[in-house]
């Protein structure tokens, strides 16, 4: 006589607050995006295990790109500088009234620069853009 199969057990229903509220954050692990219900103090990722504190309420974050592996990385605004946690790049945070943009005067790859610099260096092609010049202005690729 054959014996019958228990059936598969439900996976447990994660938690979530009354109001539904949930928040997100990168994890310092493995860069993951990370979503937690609000509240939370700390999150566990569940790829690589690492534990996140989650930012007190109402702290602003901002955001930007490693400029050594281009992964984005996330940041309590006001900070001056960001270590990246993947490759340890050490990255200039600057709010936006900080900062100008010009295209590299050879390749055209939008730069960006902080305000009061004379020249600026394209990570791309190593060329350097004068800032602020007439065009046909000196300029010169890094060796």
């Amino acid at each position: 006589m054959p014996v019958p199969l228990a059936p598969y057990p439900t996976p447990p229903v994660p938690f979530t607050p009354p109001n539904g509220a949930q928040s997100q954050l990168v994890c310092t692990g493995c860069r993951n995006l990370l979503m937690y219900p609000a509240g939370a103090t700390s999150v566990c990722c569940a790829v690589c295990s690492t534990v996140t504190a989650v930012p007190a309420p109402g702290t602003e974050m901002a955001q930007l790109v490693c400029g050594g592996c281009h992964t984005l990385l996330m940041y309590i605004r006001g900070a001056t500088s960001v270590q990246c946690s993947c490759c340890h790049t050490v990255n200039l945070a600057m709010e936006a009234n900080q900062v100008a943009h010009v295209n590299c005067g050879n390749c055209r790859m939008l730069l960006m620069y902080q305000y009061g610099a004379r020249s600026v260096k394209c990570a791309v092609c190593n060329f350097v853009t004068s800032v602020g010049a007439s065009p046909g202005a000196e300029q010169k690729p890094s060796s």
